[in-house]
């Protein structure tokens, strides 16, 4: 089963990034530039409230999987 999670090891901020490429099965690295595109493009501030939204809704990667 499939699940999102903020990553302990693939992080470079809060593993918003990491996460989302594990869960899609791509490279982090493509996310990461896609995330840095969005920061352009929205004006800054809209992708920061965003990131900042995701970094407490979506569990940490030891959370999830201890349940």
């Amino acid at each position: 089963m499939k699940r999102l999670f903020r990553t302990q090891y693939d992080r470079k901020l809060a593993g918003i990034c990491g996460g989302l490429a594990q869960y899609f099965s791509i490279d982090p690295t493509i996310i990461r530039l896609l995330a840095v595109i969005l920061f352009f493009v929205t004006g800054f501030f809209p992708f920061i409230v965003g990131y900042i939204i995701a970094i407490f809704v979506i569990p940490n990667e030891e959370d999830v999987r201890e349940t």
